[in-house]
């Protein structure tokens, strides 16, 4: 078609004669002659139309557009737009490209009012046959065209206003279904994001009310109280499925929230509290790099960090106002700490900007009088500066002295501080920041104009007498801060540093000579630095110190002429390198250091002495070690169990006992991303022979998928790394207690069972052979050969039997080697139950157990705690022979006083607060005089028999990872109960030096919990023990309520019959609700040595705990914690409901399946309730379901906050928790549902934890969705009426578009065919159903 065609057919139709322009007045036109003109324009054009290309089709609208806009007949310009509609109805034309042509148009302009009505009008008649997608274009066009239109309208204006908003109405009507409401919303969206833009005012209401409808599709997939939840800051090793929930942008700090609905104004806000509370609590700074995304290798600045961070500091400042204790211990005192770390930690890796921190705080100071605290920043600002302004330009530093400007005013100079109080640190840190810039200025030979201050003078000549090269006194630590402050001002300069850091490392490590000098070892200091002390130095003088010590111990380690057994380290240095390993800020020298870099030089020096001290030293005096350092080291200590030189019995031994604290420490957040870590390593997590070590390995993946509900797919590699290395059976009574995939895998790897008839009779052969044969060399080679490791059942039958030993024997156990004597010790295990279960006339089980003691006390061959730990985790063929065995653990416990004695003179005289002591060494030595502990036999020399010096360890401690196992053991057979409580009662004193008391007991109720749900007396008895052990090291109130410590003292009968009511659990959650928002019950804590990492993470767990042990089932548990918020709202305050609420999710969440499962039963209760089958409110649903607005308007009831209770318990969940609740709906919730309000309340249930299924469970969006559509069809079918099908349609959509796309298309197009047509129509764009095949019959 060519252009010039459709111009001569145009201009031959719209052609006027001159005669006809002079006398139009005066004619009459001729109906047939016009008619006939018209019939040739329409078959003219229609032809031209008909047969072009797309291209020369819009080429040639265009020109008809302009033809029609160019005429001044209205007559003849409504024929136009009535042909071209024609054209389109008769499919000559698309409607698209009509459509796209007038909007593009140059002739659509206001003022043509002609031509703009006519062009509106016949959009809006032919916008029905445009696709979807389509008019979503015309939509933007039409609203870009709204923008043309004044404000102030005159009647010249209205029609085409009118004409315009005719077409969005339509466009906008739910009836007609253009296209998805969906859409329409998110553009609207985007076009007026956040008020900034605003639409013409005659269009506001449409676009606002239109916006507005979609807040019930908005409410269905919020998670009530959103923005008001707060999650409890555990260790590192954080999974990505426990953070997600809590990302943020890092720029906004918003919720990243799917879809552009009308979200509540609360869900928008930048979620500033969030952040803060997280970054207020320690050890959060892993946490909080993964809510905002920050990684170390990508150096990104985060200015909502650095905000939040400034407001952490004049928060502190403010409250120090109030502080009337000023010194350390006070309850702000920790929180200097923590900041001051954080500072360091964010700065250091460029998430902040020091600068920008400092000018920040310096207009947030400005006209505030928080003058108490301006000490304390500058001890923060200091701690930061002296590690950093050798390496940085000193410009990046001088915004602090605005800071003086602005905090120190005084006009005489400030006094000096008393020295002999830790607050003269952070009373002189201004001065020491204006040494350090000083310093650095003349090193950049650079003038800074500003001598010091005539306000620092006398703290300044204080400093630089301490220091002058003709002041003689000699430096040596006393009972005051002196060193600290020539350590913190001049540790940027080596001149004056030097002294100072010497008479620091003199203090713990001796004097120079006595150092090189084995025979001094008794000489060594063993008084370490105070807490006090290194809480008083910067951050780089307590990198000096740690480097000076790490060089000491590589070069004591490296120096050939120490004995290789010897340790030659102080024990002042010991304690004093483990406390500075609590500090996060020097990671890189501290722990990452020690396990990296001093581990593998003391062992590659062969310096045995000084491994086996570190070792001791990781295992009883550090906290708090980040999961992948922990799995580190326990791959290191696998590798060094294989070599030749470990091949030594307490070394050996010591290896062991590492890696068992290593492998019970793993919590069970950190189980699954530790140890599927493991296969990309080439260093795996298993041993290579150690069964016991293995075994326990099992259990703990046994405890953690329990814990986190988890499948635990993702072990079973690992589970066949174990069975390939050491394949092993467990007994019944264990294997009842495993997870489902534990239980399978076992059953499908079997191990052929041992005969014990046959060992028995392996034995007494050897033992014939033993007696017949005479020569020494035969009798050690022969017994010595890995192949029979029965060579401790002879042992035990020759003491059995004669007393005595035979002193071949000690030739033969030093040959065999401490790492291969572990397979004699499982024999000798075995044989020994199997001797006792089946005496047939033989020995008593008391001359038996007598024997066993004598290997291990008169003869030192084993020790207890390896001998217990095997007994306690060999497999019994039956509960028969497992009875046995734990009997002949209790008679070895407690029938001699060995054990019993040991353990009540070590609890005496000691306590497990080692970070406050000082004379630890004295004790120890003390109990080891008393109770010498021995790793060989007397008689035997060579390696197998030399002794290591130990500072930090002893039995005790060795035997608390053992004794938790045995606990455990004899909790899974009922008959060994009163057993039970003998053994705590004697033995529980030792769970005060437990390094995770709380959170045994956690792990311990939890998983037993089927176990223990019918024995409240023996919960109590354990409860009782562990917590009771404590009582003398922590003050009142420090873990459970005093409601239930008074039911741990009551009697028996008493105690069976409390039933608490529920004011009790009210009281519990207030605590609960009280410490999350920092007004902690618990006395000050130096949370860097706590079990838990602050006070929220403490809270949970003893209130976990304390739950769990209640003398009440789950269910009758559960019901009450529902009821806290469903009954107990009426006293709880309203602002602080979804504290309240959140707080009862986040225990839910932690207590095991039968406690939360109440909630399950509460929902489909509430979903099939009559209220729901018959609605009979005059309030909507939505309205109901509203939480918030039923709060503000009284509307109380039981709808709302079921479903409150539901989102928090769901938001805290861990991944094995939500990934059961698609099976939930499916088998509970789908029968019931038969209304539209209940499948309403069903949307509310799950709709707000579709984006999180999304991201940790794809499947189960899937899941969910099509449950969603057959319960569409089910209420379709059943209800005759269905009022709320828009917000039901927008729902789906919403899923559709954010989560599922067309990959349920399939799934669900048969369904939607079957629904009435207002359904089938607005649902018609998910399956691309034309309106023609709606059936509307």
């Amino acid at each position: 078609m060519a252009e010039s065609q459709v111009v001569a057919v145009m201009a031959d139709v719209l052609r006027v004669e001159a005669i006809e322009e002079a006398f139009s007045c005066f004619l009459v036109l001729q109906t047939g002659s016009e008619n006939e003109k018209m019939n040739w324009f329409r078959r003219e054009m229609t032809a031209l139309f008909s047969n072009s290309t797309p291209e020369s089709q819009e080429t040639g609208l265009k020109i008809y557009l302009v033809s029609i806009a160019s005429t001044s007949n209205q007559h003849n310009m409504k024929t136009m737009f009535s042909f071209l509609e024609e054209l389109v109805n008769s499919n000559i034309l698309p409607a698209r490209l009509v459509c796209d042509a007038i909007l593009s148009s140059e002739k659509l302009v206001l003022e043509d009012q002609h031509f703009w009505v006519g062009s509106f009008n016949l959009i809006r008649q032919i916008i029905g046959g445009v696709d979807y997608k389509g008019v979503r274009e015309i939509m933007k066009g039409c609203r870009e065209k709204a923008q043309t239109i004044p404000v102030r309208l005159h009647s010249g204006i209205l029609p085409q206003m009118k004409a315009l908003k005719n077409v969005i109405e339509y466009i906008f009507d739910r009836n007609a279904s253009l296209l998805p409401g969906y859409f329409i919303v998110t553009e609207i969206q985007k076009a007026y994001p956040d008020n900034i833009n605003w639409p013409h005012w005659q269009l506001a209401e449409l676009l606002s009310s239109f916006v507005e409808s979609f807040r019930s599709c908005a409410q269905m997939v919020s998670i009530i109280g959103h923005s008001q939840m707060s999650p409890v800051v555990e260790h590192s090793a954080y999974a990505d499925h426990l953070i997600n929930p809590w990302r943020l942008d890092p720029v906004s700090l918003k919720f990243s929230l799917k879809g552009n609905l009308p979200y509540d104004e609360d869900l928008l806000k930048p979620q500033t509290n969030l952040l803060r509370h997280v970054l207020e609590q320690p050890y959060s700074r892993d946490m909080v790099s993964s809510m905002l995304g920050l990684q170390k290798q990508h150096k990104q600045r985060c200015v909502a960090l650095e905000n939040q961070i400034v407001e952490l500091v004049i928060l502190a400042m403010e409250r120090y106002e109030q502080e009337t204790e000023v010194d350390e211990g006070s309850s702000t005192h920790y929180l200097w700490l923590h900041l001051s770390s954080q500072l360091i930690y964010f700065v250091l890796f460029q998430f902040a900007c020091f600068q920008n921190i400092v000018i920040a705080l310096h207009d947030k100071l400005v006209g505030r009088d928080l003058r108490k605290g301006r000490d304390h920043l500058m001890w923060i600002l200091l701690q930061f500066i002296s590690g950093s302004i050798q390496k940085n330009p000193l410009s990046n530093f001088l915004p602090v002295l605005k800071l003086y400007d602005l905090l120190y005013t005084e006009k005489e100079p400030l006094p000096v501080p008393d020295f002999s109080r830790a607050q003269c640190t952070h009373q002189m840190a201004i001065t020491c920041i204006w040494i350090h810039l000083l310093k650095k200025a003349r090193s950049e030979h650079t003038n800074m104009y500003r001598p010091i201050p005539h306000t620092l003078k006398l703290h300044y000549e204080f400093l630089q007498h301490l220091v002058m090269p003709n002041n003689n006194t000699s430096l040596c630590m006393g009972s005051d801060f002196r060193i600290a402050l020539l350590c913190n001002a001049y540790s940027t300069n080596q001149e004056y540093f030097t002294k100072p850091m010497a008479a620091l490392v003199d203090t713990i490590l001796g004097c120079p000579k006595s150092m090189s000098n084995a025979s001094n070892a008794t000489n060594l200091p063993t008084v370490p630095l105070s807490m006090c002390i290194l809480d008083s130095l910067t951050v780089h003088s307590k990198m000096s110190l740690i480097h000076a010590i790490v060089s000491h111990v590589a070069k004591l380690a490296q120096n050939k002429s120490n004995i290789a057994n010897n340790c030659n380290m102080a024990p002042a240095l010991v304690e004093t390198y483990s406390r500075l390993l609590v500090y996060t800020e020097i990671e890189s020298l501290g722990i990452k250091g020690f396990i990296s870099q001093l581990l593998p030089t003391v062992f590659k020096s062969h310096a045995c002495g000084i491994l086996y001290t570190l070792l001791d030293m990781f295992s009883y005096r550090m906290h708090h070690i980040q999961a992948n350092y922990r799995g580190q080291l326990l791959s290191h200590l696998h590798s060094l169990a294989t070599v030749p030189q470990t091949n030594q019995t307490q070394l050996h031994l010591c290896l062991e006992s590492t890696a068992l604290r290593l492998i019970t420490g793993l919590g069970s957040g950190e189980v699954q991303p530790q140890l599927s870590r493991s296969f990309s390593e080439p260093k795996s997590l298993v041993s290579v022979e150690s069964e016991e070590l293995n075994r326990v390995l099992v259990l703990t993946l046994a405890r953690a998928i329990h814990v986190t509900g988890g499948d635990g797919a993702w072990c079973k590699d690992l589970l066949s790394a174990i069975m390939q290395s050491t394949p092993h059976l467990w007994s019944q009574h264990t294997i009842q207690c495993f997870p489902t995939v534990l239980v399978d895998f076992f059953a499908q790897n079997p191990v052929p069972k041992e005969n014990k008839q046959l060992l028995k009779k392996s034995v007494d052969e050897e033992y014939r052979k033993w007696t017949s044969m005479t020569n020494e060399n035969d009798i050690i080679s022969h017994f010595s050969e890995p192949g029979t490791p029965l060579f401790l059942c002879l042992i035990w039958k020759m003491i059995f039997d004669f007393d005595r030993i035979n002193p071949i024997a000690y030739k033969i156990l030093e040959r065999i080697g401490a790492r291969a004597l572990s397979a004699h010790l499982r024999k000798f295990c075995d044989y020994v139950v199997f001797e006792v279960t089946n005496p047939a006339g033989g020995p008593h089980i008391h001359k038996c157990v007598d024997a066993i003691n004598d290997i291990i006390w008169k003869y030192n061959i084993i020790t207890i705690d390896r001998l217990v730990l095997c007994l306690a985790l060999r497999a019994n063929r039956d509960n028969n022979e497992s009875q046995v065995c734990f009997y002949i653990i209790q008679l070895l416990l407690l029938k001699g006083g060995e054990v019993r004695s040991r353990a009540q003179e070590f609890v005496k005289e000691n306590s497990p607060e080692h970070w406050k002591q000082n004379n630890w060494h004295e004790k120890h030595l003390a109990f080891q005089r008393k109770y010498p502990e021995k790793f060989a036999p007397e008689e035997a020399g060579g390696p197998y028999g030399g002794s290591l010096p130990v500072y930090l360890s002893n039995v005790c401690l060795r035997f608390i990872p053992v004794l938790d196992i045995v606990v455990h053991r004899y909790i899974e057979i009922p008959q060994a109960s009163k057993s039970l409580d003998l053994l705590l009662d004697h033995l529980g004193c030792l769970y005060k030096f437990h390094d995770r008391p709380v959170t045994y007991l956690y792990n311990t109720l939890h998983y037993y919990e089927r176990k223990l749900r019918e024995r409240p007396q023996l919960k109590r008895t354990l409860v009782s023990a562990v917590l009771g052990s404590l009582k003398d090291v922590r003050t009142n109130g420090w873990g459970v309520s005093e409601t239930f410590q008074n039911y741990l003292n009551k009697s028996d009968q008493d105690a069976t019959n409390w039933l608490p009511e529920l004011n009790y659990y009210m009281t519990l959650f207030k605590r609960m609700v009280d410490t999350m928002a920092g007004r902690t019950h618990f006395p000050n804590t130096d949370w860097r040595f706590n079990e838990f990492p602050n006070p929220s993470a403490h809270m949970l767990y003893v209130t976990c705990v304390e739950l769990m042990a209640l003398p009440l089932v789950p269910s009758i548990v559960g019901n009450n914690l529902l009821d806290v918020v469903c009954k107990g709202f009426i006293v709880i305050p309203s602002n602080q409901l979804q504290s309240w609420i959140n707080s009862v999710g986040l225990v839910m969440a932690a207590l095991p399946d039968s406690y939360w499962s109440v909630l399950h039963e509460r929902i489909t209760e509430v979903i099939s309730c009559p209220q729901m089958l018959d609605w009979k409110y005059g309030n909507t649903p939505f309205q109901l379901f509203n939480l918030g607005l039923c709060r503000e308007s009284l509307l109380e009831n039981k709808f709302s906050y079921t479903l409150g209770l539901a989102h928090s318990m769901w938001y805290h969940a861990g991944l094995g928790q939500i990934s059961q609740i698609p099976q939930f709906i499916k088998e509970k919730l789908l029968p019931v549902i038969r209304t539209e309000i209940q499948f309403l309340f069903l949307c509310h249930l799950v709709g707000p934890f579709l984006q999180r299924f999304n991201s940790d469970l794809p499947r189960a969006v899937i899941e969910i969705t099509i449950i969603l559509y057959e319960l569409l069809e089910q209420i379709d079918k059943a209800q005759q009426q269905l009022n709320y099908i828009d917000p039901i349609c927008d729902l789906l959509y919403h899923i559709k578009y954010m989560f599922v796309g067309d990959a349920m298309k399939s799934d669900v197009e048969g369904i939607i065919r079957k629904l009435r047509p207002a359904l089938q129509l607005r649902l018609r764009f998910i399956v691309h159903l034309n309106v023609e095949q709606i059936n509307t019959s």
